[in-house]
């Protein structure tokens, strides 16, 4: 993306390069720019800035050698973050002289100059919705990635079936597909250790994680198989979907059965991957899967669903 080969001179005068993060703030957007901001900040070349609110400090790893933070600070919530939004960062990057300002989000600033973004969200979780206020707030978030789609001079997505989904094959020439890595931490236990006898799902609760499902998938293996467990690391960002969810557990008798973790930090999720019998993918709507790869790298036995870029990311 920007960055220069071993090979390669880079500049005399350092390409400013800023990194509109205001959008990174759960799930796969957090580990996303937790892992490239280190890239980033060794480049050679590459004078990186990043913009964030003051309200994400504790989410991201933000003290990154070679990265300079800019705080926003304003009252918080979903319309006031799209305004100032459109403001504050093009503002910014002329204050700094922004060569390129990159959005690792579907939408960022239309008056931005040299605007990369990236198509990371999956739109098609409309689809799947069925209360009003969630169908409006995609429809409104397919509106966002098209006019950024058309204001951007690049744009990126971690997988082709992302890049289909987003753009509708409009602006395919100007779209490169860049799949997520995963963290070197992420390995198999070369020690051998016996797996245990429980399933794993990793994900926050979304709607196209596809968990009532999966929920009573476990409720039909109970009868063959009474010790089953299964546990769910991932944060309720969805208060309502998680309620129904354990409305879910309590009316399929499954209290014994299911256990919700939250939030789990990186080094015991490796601990739950090499541990688990089963890593469970079950999502309906995804444009890469994140914990899917990682799972895959430390070797847990998976079984994931066979649509949307489940099989470009597991074969």
């Amino acid at each position: 993306m920007i960055g220069f080969m071993a090979n390669e001179t880079p500049p005399k005068t350092p390409i400013t390069l800023l990194i509109n993060g205001l959008h990174s703030k759960s799930g796969g957007g957090v580990t996303y720019l937790n892992n490239i901001l280190p890239l980033f900040g060794q480049a050679a070349g590459v004078d990186v800035h990043l913009c964030i609110h003051a309200d994400q400090k504790d989410l991201l790893i933000v003290d990154v050698p070679g990265v300079t933070v800019h705080e926003l600070s304003f009252p918080t919530g979903f319309w006031k973050l799209l305004w100032r939004e459109q403001v504050d960062v093009p503002r910014l990057a002329r204050r700094i002289g922004a060569a390129v300002t990159f959005s690792p989000a579907n939408y960022g600033p239309l008056l931005a100059s040299n605007t990369v973004i990236l198509l990371r969200n999956a739109l098609n979780v409309g689809l799947v919705e069925r209360r009003p206020a969630k169908i409006a707030y995609w429809i409104l978030l397919y509106v966002a990635t098209g006019l950024s789609l058309l204001f951007s001079k690049r744009a990126i997505t971690v997988s082709d079936y992302a890049r289909t989904s987003a753009s509708g094959g409009i602006f395919k020439s100007r779209i490169a597909i860049v799949p997520h890595g995963v963290d070197a931490r992420f390995t198999a236990d070369e020690s051998n250790v016996e797996r245990e006898d429980f399933l794993l799902a990793v994900s926050d609760l979304y709607v196209q994680k596809n968990f009532s499902r999966l929920l009573a998938a476990v409720a039909v293996l109970r009868d063959t198989h009474p010790n089953i467990r299964l546990k769910i690391a991932g944060r309720a960002l969805d208060d309502e979907y998680h309620a129904a969810l354990l409305r879910d557990v309590e009316r399929l008798g499954l209290t014994d059965h299911v256990e919700f973790l939250g939030h789990v930090a990186p080094d015991d999720l490796l601990d739950l991957y090499r541990r688990c019998g089963v890593f469970v993918f079950p999502s309906l709507v995804e444009t890469f899967g994140n914990s899917l790869v990682e799972a895959m790298a430390c070797g847990a036995p998976v079984a994931a669903s066979n649509t949307a870029a489940m099989p470009e990311v597991a074969g």
